[in-house]
């Protein structure tokens, strides 16, 4: 194979043409023929026994190209590329294919190019950090949390169920008369304010008795699944049983069950002091976004569609995985729908993101690039350390599911960020005058 005519065209893409001799061609035809011969019939010939010169006079010499063309193709583009010394992104296309008089063939590929990064302040870079401190009140609502966890549920049976009541029902939906899929429970554990119900259905449970039946009437969202959307339905429902949560006591005894403390005091003294934690977690991880954001900003850049989108599906089947969805092989489409993400929710929030974090990488691989950055192998064996217990895997696992190759570009990324916020400054918070105006 030749690799020639390597062109770089406007709107970042490129095209390059391999011409693949004509032994090759011959060979990648012969193979097509005896592929398919098995389901070919001639006259005159047992099937499958029709030898390739009597097909190709029936049928035309060009019988077998198209077979033998997409054999080829995945080995030209990969030596055209590789020869070329082009950084592609997205998927490549064959913009032309042809097959000459003297049997070569030459196919000529299109693929868009990395964009060309132009990198702008990066360091001494400052924004604002959030300065947050723990109120008091944070701390006795995260108590309360607790006690309601740890909660032990008392029957009550002299008065009608009310809001805030967990209640044990019995209910039957129909439609026109009909019972309808999924509109069936017995036994089913309630609370009645929590909103798990469709609208006007926990409304209309409180008030009534133990042993009660009750007809609901209920019209479903315009937006609920097909079928139901906007109807009218019946649910007969029967009350079972009502009980109310009792809360433990705020006392020493609650911390020694819900902590490894021995006293109330020692048990807050720690609640306090992670949850003041996880508030300046925040905080850096604000500042941090602030700081990457200004050095993105700083460079310049055109980001080319395919990688946005890549990015974005990238983010869709990382969260619908978080869901037991990990067929890969899911249309991303179907999958969208699945998870509910609408194009609202694509355009507001999933593509941003997916902009940003390309842009971010980009900016982190110029930063890599300008600064010489490199990494020895004792510090990729202590970064694959640190991963592995981050994950609660073996140190060989993830050398072996992710290997030294990204395991090296992994950690060139961090260094390459630590350069960037270690050199970041923190401004002054400003006065609230100056914020509202």
């Amino acid at each position: 194979m030749i690799v020639k005519n390597v062109e770089k065209k406007e709107n970042n893409t490129a095209l390059f043409t391999v011409e693949v001799d004509a032994a090759a061609f011959e060979k990648a035809v012969n193979a097509a023929y005896l592929k398919n011969k098995s389901s070919i019939y001639i006259p005159g010939f047992r099937k499958g026994k029709a030898p390739r010169a009597v097909v190709e006079g029936m049928y035309g010499a060009e019988v077998f190209y198209q077979d033998a063309l997409d054999e080829l193709a995945p080995g030209a583009f990969e030596q055209g590329l590789n020869e070329s010394g082009l950084r592609m992104v997205g998927a490549p296309s064959i913009s032309d294919v042809k097959v000459n008089e003297d049997k070569t063939a030459t196919f000529t590929f299109e693929v868009t190019l990395y964009p060309e990064v132009t990198l702008g302040e990066y360091k001494g870079l400052s924004a604002e950090k959030p300065v947050v401190e723990l109120d008091e009140a944070e701390v006795e609502r995260e108590l309360d949390k607790q006690r309601k966890q740890n909660a032990r549920q008392i029957s009550v049976d002299n008065r009608p169920a009310q809001m805030g009541d967990k209640v044990n029902i019995d209910f039957d939906g129909f439609l026109d008369g009909e019972r309808f899929d999924g509109g069936k429970a017995e036994g089913y554990d309630l609370e009645l304010g929590s909103n798990s119900f469709v609208p006007g259905f926990e409304e209309q449970v409180a008030g009534m008795q133990i042993g009660e039946e009750k007809d609901l009437n209920i019209t479903f969202p315009t937006d609920y699944v097909e079928g139901l959307a906007g109807k009218d339905v019946v649910f007969k429902v029967k009350l079972n049983s009502i009980s109310v949560p009792e809360l433990p006591e705020l006392d020493d005894e609650f911390a020694k069950d819900v902590s490894e403390f021995d006293t109330l005091e020692e048990y807050k003294n720690d609640l306090r002091a992670k949850m003041q934690k996880n508030f300046d977690e925040q905080a850096e991880s604000s500042f941090r976004n602030l700081i990457m954001k200004k050095a993105t900003d700083n460079m310049t850049v055109t980001v080319p569609d395919v990688m946005i989108k890549e990015k974005a599906e990238e983010i869709i089947r990382n969260y619908a995985a978080n869901f037991g969805l990990t067929d890969r092989s899911m249309p991303i489409e179907k999958l969208s729908q699945m998870m509910g993400l609408d194009s609202e929710l694509m355009n507001q929030s999933i593509l941003p993101s997916a902009e940003f974090q390309v842009r971010s990488d980009m900016l982190l691989e110029a930063v890599i690039e300008n600064e010489k950055l490199d990494a020895a192998e004792d510090e990729i064996e202590e970064y694959a350390k640190k991963v592995s217990e981050s994950v609660g895997a073996t140190v060989e696992q993830i050398k072996s599911y992710f290997g030294d190759a990204m395991l090296k570009a992994e950690l060139l990324k961090e260094k390459a960020q630590n350069l960037i916020f270690d050199s970041a400054v923190v401004e002054e918070p400003k006065a609230e005058e100056d914020k509202a105006e």
